[in-house]
């Protein structure tokens, strides 16, 4: 037999995993590290210094050095003269990854929440512009087929800030900044738009309090949105849940 034969392999005993091709396993081995698809997807929207890194992503600064160290000698990241400051910014290969962040974002959205029983209500550092980066990853594409609209979000107080939301056929663009031709605009208080956005407060008790109102069309986030508490049955989705069921009481 063979020495090089796939049975002769198995006689000897279990191989090393490097010495098995498995394209899943091979490729974890370059970027299975916790924060390195976190770090690149940063990245993809637009070059950050050291400092921005950390808000975003939370990582404390000793791991944050070693993996922007790593993703450079990779590849995937470069240093870049940004004015009087050196800031990252993803490369090519970095950017080669951006379907598999994207199929990530959307499986943990339209499995991992509800399936692991995720509490939402955890994330409470959540930033407005974390949130907002997120749309796409959130969206509806069956509702959002088709459609073409402009969402303005205008947003007041800590995190705040003006951010453009384009619906268009099934895709969602998100940039900083006013839109330059607005359907719809949302001004709120930044920490109750986050709870809304995320399904942990209901958008009319907001709107009564003031901290939120709405001009133009008729169109609304929620309907093209995902919310995360309702896909894991917590917060203001249990109570809407729990409303439903009291309506349909006899």
């Amino acid at each position: 037999m063979p020495s090089g034969s796939p049975q002769a392999a198995k006689a000897v005993g279990v191989p090393r995993p490097g010495q098995i091709f498995d394209p899943v396993a091979r490729a974890l081995d370059v970027i299975g590290d916790r924060w390195t698809l976190v770090l690149v997807r940063q990245l993809i929207g637009g070059a950050k210094g050291f400092t921005e890194l950390r808000q975003r992503t939370g990582i404390a600064p000793r791991v944050l050095s070693g993996r922007l160290r790593q993703l450079t000698t990779d590849g995937f990241v470069e240093q870049v003269e940004n004015g009087a400051r050196s800031v990252y910014a993803v490369t090519e290969r970095g950017r080669s990854l951006e379907p598999l962040i994207s199929s990530l974002a959307r499986w943990w959205i339209h499995h991992g929440i509800q399936e692991l029983a995720i509490d939402v209500d955890r994330f409470n550092a959540t930033s407005p512009q974390s949130i907002l980066e997120s749309l796409p990853f959130l969206l509806r594409e069956e509702r959002a087929m088709g459609e073409n609209v402009v969402f303005e979000i205008r947003l007041q107080g800590e995190g705040g800030g003006v951010w453009s939301v384009a619906i268009r056929d099934g895709r969602c663009e998100v940039a900083r900044g006013f839109a330059e031709r607005a359907d719809v605009r949302y001004t709120a208080d930044a920490s109750a738009w986050c709870g809304v956005a995320l399904g942990l407060l209901d958008a009319r008790d907001v709107v009564k309090k003031g901290l939120m109102t709405k001009d133009g069309g008729s169109q609304a986030l929620d309907h093209y949105f995902h919310q995360p508490t309702a896909l894991s049955g917590g917060g203001a989705g249990r109570e809407k849940k729990a409303r439903s069921e009291r309506r349909k009481a006899p």
